[in-house]
């Protein structure tokens, strides 16, 4: 059985709502996941955004429980770790570097090619380089600063925005995204075993 994590910032908003929509559609076609959240910079049983709480009642989807802090427990048990945005996916592994095989952002993972993967594994590996280096009180260099600066701007945002605080239509815009994305997901999985 694949075991899915998603993670955000709180995990108050996006993830627990991730997590109730991929439980309720994988429920729908019989399949058998284990799904949990988990958030980056939170403290564990804060409640869930009363906003994204209406939202899946909206789409006739349950969300019980709190907020848990991401651990090495949580990265452990999961086979397949997928981030809201590209921040939470470097926060992840710079405390959780072993994950990195198996940890994404939502959209990255649904929706790459052989290509674009290419280039973010590059980037991360010019990102390593450069936080190396700066730990050595070095300096990039011209040839990779520029190598860095023109992968950025060739990589699609993969970042799902944070409706926190903001409307219900902002909660329903997020769910409506991660929504899509889940069920490229599910796709992308193939048949339940």
């Amino acid at each position: 059985m694949k075991r899915i994590l998603f993670v955000c910032t709180g995990n108050t908003c996006r993830s627990p709502m991730a997590e109730a929509i991929l439980k309720e559609l994988a429920r729908k076609q019989g399949r058998q996941l284990e799904v949990r959240s988990a958030g980056v910079s939170t403290v564990d049983g804060l409640p869930v955004s009363s906003n994204a709480v209406g939202v899946l009642r909206q789409r006739e989807v349950s969300c019980t429980g709190g907020s848990k802090a991401l651990d090495g427990g949580s990265v452990v048990w999961a086979d397949l770790i997928l981030t809201m945005t590209t921040s939470h996916k470097r926060n992840l592994l710079q405390r959780f570097p072993q994950a990195v095989d198996k940890t994404y952002t939502l959209k990255e993972f649904v929706g790459c090619d052989e290509k674009v993967l290419a280039d973010i594994s590059e980037l991360e590996g010019l990102y390593t380089e450069w936080q190396m280096k700066q730990a050595l009180g070095q300096q990039m260099t011209s040839a990779e600063r520029d190598r860095l600066l023109e992968l950025e701007k060739r990589i699609p945002d993969f970042d799902i925005a944070d409706p926190f605080g903001g409307s219900m239509e902002m909660y329903k815009r997020s769910a409506d995204e991660i929504e899509d994305a889940l069920r490229k997901l599910l796709d992308k999985l193939g048949p339940s075993q």
